[in-house]
């Protein structure tokens, strides 16, 4: 019997700073079993690196690299290398009705890995709650994800629902929207809205699976968003 594809797991999950039920977070991520994981919110101030160490330990992970609040952790045998990670200008205040608020500083982070015979990109970024930013912030994103000069999966909190224009800008890339009939994002105790994205260029087979139904109990505790997993395979195969 001939053995199928070559598959990689990826788990996109904003995880809410960490901040949240850390023992549901763990249980969530562990049955999920991705090979990567792109994180948006991953946990920052004092003690950054080591919370981040922390938390991917936490899941069964390394955690590899970082920009912002993005990071990339892999699980034991799976090599990211290259990692490129660079910082997103976007307004430092931001006007919603009367009020003005600050936000903190973009970013955006990648890697490459191989898969079967292949090299591909896997990026992961988090856009802002400027309305008008938020397309500048992704002609930075994709010129880092096309300077892989690779197939690549790009994934993150978009912050945007499916009628905005960042995902227009998306679809103009070329980029393959997978999450199209996987459902609401946000939130998790009461999904309503699809503001976390997965994007795929037009050489990389790839599609969102279901999380695991052991998972889903601890879902609502684990962050205010839900997962994404994504499963690849070798370019052309499959």
């Amino acid at each position: 019997m001939s053995e199928g594809p070559p598959l990689l797991r990826v788990l996109s999950y904003n995880v809410h700073r960490w901040g949240d039920d850390r023992a549901a977070l763990a249980r969530v991520v562990r049955v999920c079993a991705p090979d990567v994981m792109l994180v948006q919110e991953a946990p920052t101030w004092w003690g950054t690196r080591r919370k981040r160490r922390a938390m991917a330990a936490s899941f069964g992970m390394l955690y590899v690299a970082a920009s912002a609040r993005n990071a990339i952790l892999v699980a034991d045998g799976t090599d990211l290398v290259e990692p490129l990670h660079w910082r997103i200008w976007r307004p430092f205040v931001r006007r919603r009705l009367n009020l003005i608020a600050t936000q903190l500083p973009g970013g955006a982070v990648g890697g490459r890995v191989t898969l079967g015979p292949t090299n591909l990109a896997l990026i992961v970024c988090h856009l802002g709650l400027h309305i008008r930013g938020r397309r500048h912030e992704l002609e930075q994103v994709l010129r880092g994800c096309r300077s892989f000069n690779l197939p690549y999966l790009l994934v993150g909190d978009l912050n945007e629902e499916p009628d905005g224009p960042v995902w227009k800008r998306l679809a103009a890339e070329g980029l393959t929207d997978l999450g199209a009939d996987a459902g609401p994002t946000y939130s998790s105790s009461n999904p309503h809205k699809r503001i976390d994205g997965a994007h795929a260029s037009p050489n990389l087979t790839a599609r969102i699976i279901p999380v695991p139904a052991s998972a889903r109990p601890d879902l609502p505790a684990a962050s205010d968003h839900l997962p994404m997993l994504i499963e690849l395979s070798s370019p052309g195969i499959g």
